[in-house]
C-alpha cells in the first residue's frame, strides 16, 4: 500500500494525510516521553507507518520536521488590522501573550522548548524559519510607523522592536509567575510609545 496517490503518468504529489501522519507520529513519541535527541527518522517513520524515504521527500532532516511540529503547537500568526502602527504592534504582542499562556498550560510544550535550547541546529532552524520572519514583520510595522509620523523618524527600528517585545518575552519566558492578563499588550505598547512617539512639536 503506497502512502501517496499518483496522478497521471508521472510524479508523486505530496499527500496531506501522509504529512499529518508523520507529524502526529512525532507528537505521539513526544507525548510518550521520548526526548528530542532520541527521535530518529527511522523511529518516526516506524511510528507513522511510512518509509524513511517518505519523510526525506518532505523534510531535508529532523530539524526541519521538528520545526513544523512546533508550528503545530502554536496559533497561526496574527492578522494585523493595519489601522495604525500601534494597533499592529498590539496585535503582535497579544499573539505573544496568548502563546505564553499556552506555554504555561502545556507541560509537553514547555518541556519540548526546554529541550530545544540544548539542540543548536534545531534552535537555529526554529529561529530562521519562525522567529526571524516574525521579527521582520515587527520591523516592517515600525518602519511604517516612522514613515507616517507615529514614531520619531530617528528611532532605531531594531532597538524599538526589542523595547516593544522584550517586556512580553520576559513575562512569558523568564517570569512564569508574572500575570498575563487581558489588556497587557495595550498597556505595554502605550508605555513604550510614551517614550518613542514623536515629540509634541513633530506630531502632525
Amino acid at each position: 500500500m503506497t502512502d501517496t496517490v499518483r496522478t497521471g503518468a508521472r510524479g508523486r504529489p505530496r499527500s496531506e494525510a501522509v504529512e499529518r501522519a508523520i507529524l502526529e507520529g512525532v507528537m505521539k513519541l513526544l507525548e510518550d516521553g521520548v526526548p528530542l535527541t532520541d527521535l530518529s527518522i527511522e523511529r518516526i517513520a516506524r511510528t507513522a507507518g511510512v518509509g524513511k524515504a517518505t519523510i526525506y521527500r518532505r523534510w531535508p532532516g529532523k530539524e526541519a520536521l521538528f520545526v513544523d511540529v512546533l508550528r503545530g503547537f502554536e496559533d497561526p500568526d496574527p492578522q494585523l488590522p493595519g489601522t495604525s502602527m500601534r494597533d499592529d504592534v498590539v496585535s503582535l504582542l497579544e499573539w505573544q501573550r496568548r502563546r505564553g499562556l499556552s506555554l504555561r498550560s502545556s507541560a509537553l510544550l514547555h518541556n519540548v522548548f526546554a529541550q530545544m535550547k540544548s539542540l543548536p541546529k534545531l534552535w537555529d532552524a526554529y529561529h530562521t524559519t519562525v522567529i526571524g520572519p516574525r521579527r521582520r514583520l515587527m520591523h516592517e510595522v515600525l518602519r511604517r510607523g516612522a514613515a507616517n509620523g507615529e514614531l520619531r523618524a530617528d528611532v532605531d527600528v531594531e532597538m524599538a522592536a526589542d523595547l516593544f517585545t522584550g517586556p512580553m518575552l520576559l513575562r512569558t519566558v523568564m517570569r512564569h509567575d508574572a500575570p498575563l492578563d487581558a489588556g497587557l499588550a495595550e498597556r505595554m505598547v502605550d508605555c513604550v510609545l510614551d517614550g518613542l512617539g514623536p515629540k509634541p512639536a513633530d506630531r502632525p
